[in-house]
């Protein structure tokens, strides 16, 4: 049985074991990664699904402006264990997420990902047609949604962050022993 709960401090190492897993090292690099850098998430934005006592699915979302002054949220990273994927659990935690999003007054989300599995969720390119992100990305797979209808509405310019400066959650060695170990593991 899975069970999809608010991430709290002691899931981070796990946390980065299985982002490293699913996306490699690589995912460092990435735009979306930059706007979340040295940030906290948005409050009551962060869950993580556990099965067994084992962390097998993450998603966060972020705080955002979308263009000069309009207030969004970027999600990601949704991950889900390897050996769990086929069964659901990224659809739970999408669902799980914005519901919560939405409940909390949030209007839009924006995020980087593969448009025909985020379509079922009613994201869309042609939302986010008029925002930029600050780097490198890939224009088809940035997309939007609306939780409020309009939120996005003629939005533009450059996607920015906006959210909470945030000490790390967990010290940094323990981030750069986890990430060591994950290296090793995938040598």
């Amino acid at each position: 049985m899975v069970e999809i709960r608010s991430e709290h401090p002691d899931d981070i190492v796990a946390r980065e074991f299985l982002l490293d897993r699913c996306f490699g090292e690589s995912r460092r690099l990435k735009t979306s990664e930059r706007l979340r850098e040295g940030r906290r998430p948005a409050e009551g934005l962060a869950f993580t699904a556990e099965a067994d006592g084992r962390l097998v699915g993450t998603i966060r979302l972020w705080h955002v402006a979308a263009g000069s002054d309009r207030p969004a949220l970027l999600l990601g990273p949704l991950a889900v264990d390897p050996d769990c994927q086929g069964a659901g659990l990224g659809g739970r935690l999408m669902r799980h997420a914005l519901a919560r999003a939405e409940a909390l007054g949030h209007g839009a989300v924006l995020l980087v990902g593969d448009a025909p599995y985020y379509a079922r969720f009613g994201f869309s390119p042609a939302l986010a047609a008029g925002l930029s992100m600050p780097g490198p990305f890939e224009r088809d797979r940035f997309l939007g949604l609306d939780l409020r209808p309009g939120a996005l509405k003629d939005a533009g310019g450059l996607l920015r962050a906006t959210g909470a400066w945030g000490e790390a959650d967990v010290p940094r060695p323990a981030i750069a022993d986890a990430a060591a170990a994950s290296r090793r593991r995938v040598a």
